[in-house]
């Protein structure tokens, strides 16, 4: 917490708040969204704009995590690795239309 004051004083916009994933040995609290409250207590506590991980999968998950203000931005690294179609399809799965499609897309729209 101490880490995020004080880079918000020296001018950081935003936390990423992961806590690596790099480890052979799995967290015990690993589950989806499980490390959104260091995101949300860093948002909270610090003011400072946080960006929420962690095996966040599904559409309506992101979303509640941004309805609800628990972080500001939901960074998604696995599972863009396994469907890079994942923002097209959670974007259909919660009713918004993608005006912009790239134009590498289009014949495959």
């Amino acid at each position: 917490m101490q880490i995020a004051r004080i880079a918000k004083e020296e001018g950081v916009d935003l936390i990423d708040c992961s806590s690596g994933g790099l480890l052979p040995v799995l967290p015990s609290n690993m589950g989806p969204g499980y490390q959104v409250p260091y995101a949300e207590r860093i948002r909270r506590e610090a003011g400072i704009a946080t960006a929420a991980v962690g095996l966040i999968t599904q559409a309506e998950q992101a979303e509640e995590i941004l309805l609800n203000g628990r972080a500001d931005l939901v960074f998604l690294g696995r599972e863009l690795l396994r469907n890079p179609y994942w923002p097209l399809q959670a974007a259909k799965k919660l009713g918004v239309e993608v005006d912009y499609w790239p134009v590498q897309y289009h014949r495959a729209r």
